[in-house]
């Protein structure tokens, strides 16, 4: 059963190790834990629906609930204190595309305003009922989840765009394929919301982004259906997928996703290296992405970062021999992680370690085999189960990403660090901050961050901080040649920056789009666009 207010399944726990509280306590002081809501306290707070009858709508009060709010940190408080604040009225779950366009002349006729919902994965609010006079209803698009055709000589695959990572992946490898989309929020998020957010994968060096994944489609408009039809390439005018992609749902609701697969590898590794110090850290993944290395995956630890992983990962006597031995070998205090993968038959593979080896090892590299790198494969999508683990222990932990050039990567790092840590200093409170970069390209980068903070005597406190934090962080993203966002997509907590990035003109090209395809604003309002 998945959990009703916070990440994943109920059965998976990760707990925040002793050492690691420890650690924690040492830099930004005891954990102050705030008191649970009950779901049953929750539930006696949903009112009455406002729709009438339908159906494909049910109006049962947990169904509302459990597709009232995404996985931002104010979704995270909402949820454990029980203040949702606002409920969808409904929630349908279509199993066709002509269901969705039943769906959407019934909201038209109803004057009814429409959230799209995927996973729920959403970190910048996404899918809230939005703070509007109409009934909202939410359209879940969870039971269209199957592989619908494939087409092996141009290994084309056709989805229901509700499949989940785990879903899209179990039925291609069972024909042999791969889509190769990883991103963290795999195990819950989907193929229609990578789409509709312009996801990143983990392993998008050797699979691409979503952008190159996504190959056609069909998008249900209350102008009609938007045909997307596959070619390889096309010179014909603007290419109208990209309408879709990063659209957000307010243009119109993905009703089927054409995406370009790859054969299973013969064979995968995960290894670790670990850099002296973080400049020449970052010179040598800057090189290694721009020598086209063919690696599936590549990451990089900031010193800060490094430690706390090594501080959160538990065997605490192997991680001090670690460390002994790294430190004899020059990777000492300020060391940095890197994370690599090779992916393919075992001749390219070891080609491919070689390479890496050598490169690396002219920056004063030290590998470390396999061991740490297949530790982070086995649990890279568990780190999300650690908020509830922290949450536990009294603290708030949250994300936020940018990309730059490889000129502005260190300064805008800089930035956003110096932003989060010094944000909650005039209320004498410490904030826990830490980077890695997540994907790389020839060009730059995107930065990863992640912060952990005392939430405060209450929630209002708590979401007061995180408000101050968010702000700050932002106006450093956007100060600093970064893009307000590289993978998460702007939502509602981003959209209040998307005209620096996009300028005047670009943002009334996106008014014009939203206007077109949705005059009276029904498709999720104040997502993307502020208005």
């Amino acid at each position: 059963m998945r959990r009703w207010n916070g990440w994943g399944e109920e059965a998976t726990e990760v707990e925040l190790p002793a050492h690691g509280a420890a650690f924690l306590s040492q830099r930004i002081g005891e954990g102050q834990p705030l008191h649970d809501a009950s779901l049953a306290e929750v539930l006696a707070k949903v009112p009455p629906s406002r729709l009438p009858a339908h159906p494909l709508v049910s109006t049962d009060a947990e169904l509302r609930v459990r597709h009232a709010r995404g996985q931002s940190l104010p979704d995270w408080l909402a949820m454990r204190s029980g203040e949702f604040g606002r409920f969808p009225d409904g929630v349908a779950l279509p199993q066709s595309a002509e269901q969705i366009r039943e769906l959407l002349r019934w909201v038209a006729a109803e004057d009814i305003c429409l959230v799209i919902y995927g996973g729920g994965t959403s970190v910048a609010g996404h899918i809230n009922p939005p703070a509007v006079e109409r009934p909202v209803l939410t359209l879940s698009l969870a039971r269209m989840n199957q592989l619908l055709a494939l087409d092996e000589q141009s290994r084309l695959a056709t989805f229901g765009p509700g499949a989940s990572g785990p879903q899209v992946e179990s039925q291609l490898r069972a024909r042999g394929y791969t889509l190769g989309h990883f991103p963290q929020s795999w195990e819950l998020s989907t193929l229609g919301g990578w789409v509709a957010s312009r996801s990143s994968g983990q392993q998008s060096l050797r699979y691409g982004r979503i952008e190159q994944l996504f190959a056609g489609g069909s998008l249900e408009t209350f102008a009609g259906t938007l045909e997307l039809p596959s070619f390889p390439a096309s010179a014909a005018g603007p290419d109208l997928r990209e309408l879709v992609l990063g659209s957000e749902g307010r243009f119109g609701v993905i009703s089927q996703v054409k995406v370009r697969v790859t054969p299973l590898a013969e064979q995968e590794r995960f290894y670790a290296v670990f850099l002296p110090d973080w400049t020449r850290a970052l010179q040598a993944i800057r090189e290694l992405v721009q020598a086209r290395i063919p690696l599936s995956m590549l990451r990089l630890s900031n010193a800060v970062e490094s430690e706390t992983q090594l501080a959160l990962a538990g065997h605490p006597r192997q991680i001090a021999w670690l460390e002994k031995y790294l430190a004899w070998r020059g990777a000492a205090a300020g060391k940095c992680l890197m994370t690599f993968a090779v992916t393919g038959n075992p001749a390219q593979n070891a080609l491919s370690l070689r390479q890496t080896r050598r490169l690396l090892k002219g920056f004063g590299g030290v590998f470390t085999g396999t061991l740490l790198g297949n530790k982070w494969a086995q649990n890279r999508f568990r780190f999300p189960y650690l908020r509830h683990g922290l949450w536990q222990a009294g603290y708030c932990v949250d994300t936020l990403e940018t990309a730059c050039d490889w000129p502005h990567v260190d300064q805008l790092l800089q930035a956003v660090e110096h932003s989060l840590r010094e944000g909650l200093a005039d209320e004498g409170e410490r904030v826990h901050v830490f980077t890695h970069l997540s994907h790389v390209y020839a060009q730059g980068s995107s930065i990863y961050t992640s912060y952990v903070y005392r939430p405060g005597g209450d929630y209002a406190q708590a979401l007061a901080r995180w408000q101050r934090l968010k702000h700050a962080a932002s106006q450093a993203i956007v100060a600093n040649h970064g893009t307000i966002s590289h993978q998460h997509g702007v939502g509602r907590d981003h959209a209040p920056y998307l005209a620096v990035e996009k300028g005047a003109l670009g943002m009334a090209t996106l008014h014009s789009l939203a206007q077109h395809f949705d005059p009276q604003q029904r498709l999720l309002p104040g997502v993307l666009l502020e208005s």
